[in-house]
């Protein structure tokens, strides 16, 4: 029998960090893995970071994760969602999208998504664009999105006030566009619809659009205030009622004095009656 030939560890490159190809992962311990995992960046090496792009973008890219955060949450549909994760495909340079979705995986947080180690590769992926060159959104990322299969791909050009969408053709790893109705774009991915509205991205469901973080507050504040005008008309209501039912007791309870002394005058007028009547005969 021939001697194993020793495990040759699996090295990664500072300037380029990458996962190792799905073969090359398949034949490593558990304990390599991890430690691969562990050693893949959590952070954006200097050939993938991009310059800032200001508030539009801070706010567009956060309200759209907080949105369908708390969406999903509501109605216990377990989805991840990250912004900006360094996502590793094997063999693949990282990339990080603005806001990911991979459904049907447990939501706790994490510092980077390995696919190779999760299982599973992303099923939504949006970018938001607000300055700068629009091929890298709009040409590089259809063609290698829909080469890695990630299902759904969406665009919103913060610029433009404009939205894109691609989703792959069934069996094959080719987008072919999204195409609106009534001004919605359809997600099979989120069971939702994306549609710009007033400068923003929002997201639909039965033609209602998902409450953002002010407006639930504003919601729930109405609601409360709401609440506490019933309850305050409540304690009232039932203040007049133990009133009324102590002032009908105070009644009672002078009906029965009344009573009480009616009966004992008669009872008394009848033992006088009794006593002169005695004195007569």
């Amino acid at each position: 029998m021939h001697d194993l030939m020793p495990f040759e560890p699996y090295d990664i490159d500072p300037n380029d960090p990458r996962a190792p190809p799905q073969e090359t992962w398949d034949a490593l311990s558990s304990e390599e893995r991890q430690r691969i995992v562990d050693s893949l960046p959590s952070e954006f090496p200097v050939s993938e970071a991009n310059p800032p792009e200001g508030d539009f973008h801070f706010e567009a890219k956060t309200r759209a994760r907080e949105v369908l955060g708390s969406f999903f949450s509501r109605i216990g549909r377990k989805v991840y969602l990250g912004s900006e994760l360094p996502v590793y495909y094997p063999g693949e340079s990282m990339f990080a999208p603005d806001v990911m979705a991979v459904v049907d995986v447990e939501p706790h947080a994490r510092m980077r998504w390995v696919v190779s180690a999760e299982g599973k590769g992303l099923d939504f992926a949006l970018e938001v664009h607000v300055a700068g060159e629009r091929r890298k959104d709009l040409e590089r990322n259809v063609e290698r999105f829909a080469r890695l299969g990630i299902r759904e791909y969406f665009v919103f050009d913060r610029g433009r006030l404009r939205l894109s969408g691609w989703r792959l053709d069934e069996g094959r790893r080719v987008y072919r566009p999204i195409l609106p109705q009534h001004g919605l774009y359809p997600s099979e991915v989120l069971g939702l619809d994306l549609q710009v509205d007033d400068e923003r991205l929002r997201f639909y469901l039965g033609g209602a659009a998902l409450p953002e973080a002010p407006e639930l507050i504003a919601r729930l504040e109405h609601m409360v205030e709401r609440v506490e005008a019933s309850r305050a008309e409540l304690v009232q209501q039932l203040a007049e009622e133990s009133r009324l039912r102590a002032e009908e007791s105070r009644l009672l309870e002078l009906e029965t004095q009344r009573r009480e002394d009616a009966e004992r005058q008669l009872a008394e007028a009848r033992a006088e009656i009794a006593r002169l009547r005695g004195e007569r005969a």
